[in-house]
């Protein structure tokens, strides 16, 4: 469990899982497999009452993990929001103290300048 500011930039293992997952999830193959899922549900209830709840159980299951990813996601977010807020401010006081090019650095790295280029 991690109390850490979102602008910490310490990934562990389940942040690494957790973003592939992320990735899975919003892919057109994931939907199929959701798809899959609710139509096995739907035919459950023609096979009979006891796999219609292993079906439902199953789709509990798997939205328990979406939410999970899903805040995992959010505050992944949140973090990269708040270290460019971050290099916002930073670059705007080195510019004050008239050091603009170490700040602009910074920036132009937190921002993702450098990627466009």
């Amino acid at each position: 469990m991690s109390l850490k500011h979102p602008a910490d930039d310490d990934r562990g293992r389940f942040d690494q899982v957790a973003e592939s997952a992320s990735n899975f999830t919003s892919s057109p193959a994931f939907f199929a497999l959701c798809l899959l899922v609710v139509v096995a549900w739907i035919a459950s209830f023609a096979v009979g009452n006891t796999a219609h709840h292993v079906a439902g159980d199953l789709m509990a299951a798997v939205t328990l993990m979406l939410v999970a990813l899903l805040k995992n996601a959010e505050r992944r977010a949140e973090g990269a929001v708040q270290r460019e807020l971050d290099a916002i401010a930073a670059a705007l006081l080195e510019q004050r103290k008239g050091n603009s090019t170490a700040a602009q650095d910074d920036l132009a790295e937190a921002i993702g300048l450098h990627d466009e280029v």
